[in-house]
């Protein structure tokens, strides 16, 4: 067995990757819920639907995020009335959001919405939230403490990051279904995604059952770096570790995950940074991490797999 820790673009692509070669029984995505929040009433999932459209083959190719084909009649109407628009939702996209806020309402968890609706979408491989309970983010600036939408939508990430912190998480509510797999003693190895390391991966590291189960592993953590060439090649990730005093680099990233992750995995553009890396104590795989296509999401996951067997064999 194999789970997943996913978020954003770069989560969902390798998370499609790792679908095409791993059947449903060996493959669990586990899914950033920190940057969910509730919009014109309804509850937001960004990661969770990133995930799930891609998955489906559903998501928008230009962005990455959002629905494929979408329309935007909805916030047309809304700003014609002066409604609150800094948020856009499509008109498919909101089909989503409103059967969750009914699920939510009637007492329906996260993690089972999010089953029906993968399901729905023809998703055979389970996507499960970090949390079935709230866990946000918040953003130190410059600027004050914000949330994370604010932040990173309605402002556009400008103001200088100082630091975070996930309101919620200490008393997060993992989904049965994680807790299940996390006591069978049959993970065989988890994989971080190339996701951001400070708003996707760590608030799902700071939930304690499941920060203590990886620290306490005996399977091996391979991670594949979300920087490429010292950028990100979705979102924030590089701005965020210059404005905290680390380097925007692949090493930068190991250093920040330090004795969480096991084995790296880098683009050709790092390569130089390999030895360096190894001198770190991590095995380092180099190949091509850049995924903007499924076949070569399929290939990336491939080798990481393959990685992951091969050090899991010396753990």
């Amino acid at each position: 067995m194999i789970v997943a820790l996913a978020g954003g673009v770069g989560g969902a692509r390798l998370a499609v990757g790792l679908a095409a070669v791993l059947s449903p029984q060996i493959l669990t995505i586990v899914v950033n819920t920190a940057d969910d929040f509730e919009h014109l009433g309804f509850a937001i999932s960004p990661d969770l639907d990133t995930v799930m459209y891609t998955l489906a083959g559903v998501a928008n190719p230009a962005t990455g995020w959002g629905r494929a084909q979408e329309t935007w009649n909805f916030m047309l109407a809304l700003e014609q009335v002066g409604g609150d628009t800094w948020f856009k939702l499509g008109d498919r996209d909101l089909a989503v959001h409103v059967l969750r806020t009914l699920a939510l309402r009637r007492g329906a968890s996260l993690s089972e919405i999010t089953r029906v609706l993968a399901t729905r979408f023809g998703i055979r491989h389970p996507v499960v939230p970090m949390s079935d309970s709230a866990v946000r983010t918040r953003v130190k600036t410059d600027c004050g403490e914000l949330a994370f939408q604010d932040y990173f939508v309605r402002r556009s990430c400008r103001p200088r990051v100082e630091g975070f912190r996930f309101v919620g998480s200490r008393k997060a509510r993992v989904p049965a279904v994680l807790l299940r797999i996390i006591r069978s003693g049959k993970v065989r190895a988890v994989v971080i995604c190339p996701s951001n390391p400070y708003v996707s991966i760590a608030p799902i590291l700071s939930v304690p059952t499941i920060g203590a189960w990886i620290r306490q592993r005996d399977f091996p953590v391979i991670a594949v770096s979300p920087i490429v060439g010292g950028v990100a090649l979705k979102g924030p990730a590089d701005k965020m570790m210059r404005e905290l005093g680390s380097a925007a680099t692949a090493l930068g990233v190991v250093r920040h995950y330090g004795d969480w992750v096991d084995g790296w995995v880098i683009d050709h553009q790092d390569a130089r940074l390999k030895r360096v890396i190894e001198r770190q104590g991590k095995a380092v795989l180099v190949t091509d991490t850049v995924m903007n296509n499924r076949s070569k999401s399929t290939r990336l996951a491939k080798r990481v797999v393959a990685f992951a067997q091969a050090l899991g064999s010396g753990k």
